[in-house]
């Protein structure tokens, strides 16, 4: 479970940012008729879903590219060889190019709390940490400073008891590799169970169809998912893989008869039966249309998400879906027991405080220095329920809106007339 996660110098991000699941207290009838917005965990409630509004280029996706950044640096880090730059950009005003990016993030694995952070610039790790929390206090695991001396054992410090010989992981831990990842492929039982939170837990973004993983994913949940098609009004009735092989030119020629090289490769298609007419199949991603698509990629895994309380993070989630479309895809997670949806979205039909508590829609803006700024509507104290949050926003109450103020006179300027 992603309980909160932090972001400092990334991308349009500045200042420390932080996004959080824990629900505010709202004790209002309206607050209270979205009680299956919250789940329950320890004593504490937390939020569903958070949805996230703002004008282009306002820092939505830095938020959503941060998570993504954050899990595949421990996924994969490992593999970095000597010399690799990490791919992200600091906040490129006021200096801060030349300062560490900071990422911090919350999470539960088997009921235990643990937070685990790091900084580093494009080219080396500056500092990692690892605590959890065995009460309502933070206890330490490791942590790691590579300013503060050369060897190993000035760098890093550990609490006995957690990693079984932890300074062996150390010393094949390189400045451009986290130690949580070199850990969990060297065997480290707690490594690992961190590792496979940011692999099984965290869905960021949606899986490309065409991958074994998706369609494992298809197989396990297919009733699940043409009945979900049907709820969400499709008139798909079956869907089958089928695998083919097709020949695909290469750009490699044979050398003793200066011709091309054929070579078949396999691919997988989504084949799709109407209710019209069962004898006829379409091709899911040539023949439908986006939205189909889109509810589709969705759908695959999503029902995996809310059938085991997972969390997933989406970018621009509703692309291409109308609004009905998008308003079922929240209702299932809100819908589920625990899981967790964070999306960012252009939709403002759902900045609706009849459909989500006032903690749950958040903002983003650019600020003069062009950073990005984050707030809640729960951050209104002025605001209230009986009020058409939608109508709020698009008149700028909120100033997460694009000021664009050209006529259609103006425009014609740039015409030339």
């Amino acid at each position: 479970m992603l309980l909160k996660f932090s972001i400092s110098n990334f991308y349009s991000v500045k200042d420390t940012l932080t996004v959080g699941f824990e629900a505010e207290r709202i004790s209002t009838e309206g607050a209270k008729a979205l009680a299956e917005n919250l789940f329950s965990r320890n004593g504490k409630k937390y939020l569903k879903t958070i949805g996230i509004f703002g004008p282009n280029a306002s820092g939505k996706t830095s938020i959503y590219k941060a998570l993504l950044f954050c899990s595949r640096l421990v996924l994969d880090s490992h593999m970095n060889n000597e010399g690799s730059v990490f791919n992200f950009m600091p906040f490129k005003f006021d200096g801060y190019h030349e300062k560490p990016s900071e990422f911090c993030i919350n999470f539960t694995c088997d009921e235990v709390e643990y937070e685990y952070s790091f900084s580093l610039t494009r080219k080396e790790i500056v500092s990692e940490n690892l605590y959890y929390y065995p009460g309502k206090r933070k206890a330490k695991i490791f942590t790691r400073n590579e300013q503060v001396g050369k060897s190993k054992s000035e760098i890093f410090n550990f609490t006995d008891g957690f990693f079984v010989k932890p300074m062996d992981v150390a010393q094949s831990t390189g400045r451009n590799t986290l130690f949580i990842s070199r850990a969990s492929q060297m065997d480290r039982e707690l490594a690992k169970k961190i590792y496979n939170f940011f692999l099984t837990e965290l869905y960021i973004g949606i899986p490309q169809v065409r991958t074994d993983y998706a369609v494992g994913l298809f197989e396990k949940n297919k009733p699940l998912i043409l009945e979900a098609l049907r709820m969400a009004d499709s008139d798909i009735v079956d869907i089958e893989i089928r695998k083919e092989k097709i020949p695909i030119p290469q750009f490699t020629t044979d050398l003793q008869f200066g011709i091309p090289v054929i070579q078949n490769e396999s691919i997988t298609r989504f084949l799709t039966t109407h209710r019209h007419n069962s004898e006829i199949r379409f091709d899911l991603y040539a023949e439908e249309s986006a939205g189909t698509r889109q509810i589709f990629s969705l759908l695959l895994v999503l029902l995996d998400v809310c059938k085991r309380g997972k969390t997933i993070i989406v970018d621009e989630f509703d692309l291409s879906l109308h609004t009905e479309l998008a308003e079922f895809i929240i209702n299932m997670v809100h819908a589920s027991k625990c899981a967790q949806l964070l999306f960012t979205s252009h939709n403002t039909n759902l900045i609706d405080v009849k459909k989500f508590r006032r903690d749950q829609i958040c903002f983003t803006n650019k600020r003069e220095d062009g950073a990005t700024d984050f707030y809640s509507l729960f951050d209104f104290k002025d605001f209230r329920e009986n009020m058409d949050a939608e109508k709020g926003y698009l008149q700028g109450r909120f100033d997460a809106v694009p000021y664009v103020t050209a006529s259609v006179d103006e425009i014609r300027k740039l015409f030339g007339e």
